[in-house]
Order: structure tokens, then sequence, then C-alpha cells
């Protein structure tokens, strides 16, 4: 299987679309080809079918036994490229460090690092009792060993 010549026609196929882009294109045992794509708004079903058959329609079964599956990125999988973390400004992230393990709201993605904020409840500094302060952590994406949205129902 001519794993180039795949490779080059899921990116034509994304092309025709802006707002989509690749996260990942495997090529498993059994001739099975499973391509993951996000978007920067979702990815709708159609996207997938048509993608699907952009691919499907420029390959010969006749030459090769394959099959192929096109889907949108589990939303219990990690964040893997900087778009992913564009498009989830706003919500929930659990971030997983070498150091630590911080949840906050994604309120800011950089070209090296994201900004998370959260509420946290401190000690006064003077008198007792405690008090709410907001805090933020810059994390730098080499720091980042695992990013997720964290779904709050």
């Amino acid at each position: 299987m001519n794993k180039e010549h795949i490779k080059q026609l899921v990116e034509v196929a994304l092309s025709e679309n802006d707002s989509l882009f690749l996260l990942s294109l495997e090529f498993l045992s059994d001739g099975k080809i499973s391509i993951v794509i996000d978007g920067d708004n979702g990815v709708p079903l159609n996207e997938c079918i048509r993608v699907s058959r952009a691919v499907e329609g420029n390959l010969d079964r006749e030459e090769e036994d394959f099959s192929l599956e096109v889907s949108s990125p589990d939303v219990a999988k990690p964040l893997l490229v900087l778009r992913q973390y564009k498009k989830n400004i706003g919500r929930t992230l659990e971030v997983k460090t070498s150091e630590s393990k911080t949840e906050g709201k994604l309120v800011e993605v950089a070209e090296d690092a994201i900004v998370l904020q959260w509420s946290a409840r401190e000690p006064k500094p003077i008198g007792k009792g405690k008090v709410t302060v907001v805090k933020t952590a810059t994390i730098p994406y080499d720091k980042i060993i695992e990013a997720k949205v964290k779904l709050i129902f």
C-alpha cells in the first residue's frame, strides 16, 4: 500500500474545507487505514463521509484489499495539536506536567504556551477565614505530558 499516495489524497480532501485538519493517519494490520480529522468548529458526519469517499474513490480495491475508517477525535483523548487548543479556549482543561496536575479554564493559547485560570479558596492574609482568589498558570507546550478537555455536566 502506497502510504505517501494515501497521505496526499487525505491532504487534498482536507484542503476543500479550511476548517478541517489531520490529527492522525495510521496504517494498521490487515490493511486497515485509520484517519482521524478535527475541525475548528467540530467535524460534521458529512465531512467524514466526504473525506472517506475522496480517499477510497482514488484507491483500487483490485490492487490491494483494505478497510478505511475516517473519524473525528474521541472527546476523552488528549489534545495533540495547537489548533485543538485554540478551538477549546473557554473550556476547562486538565493538564498534566511532570511536576503537577492543573485544572482550569483555558483563557489563552500562544505559540509556545497555554494559560489556565481557576478560582481557589485561600486563607485571608490578615485575620481568620478564607477568601476566593483567581489564579493563573502559564504552561509551556514542552512541559505538557497530557492535556484533556474536562467534561462538566
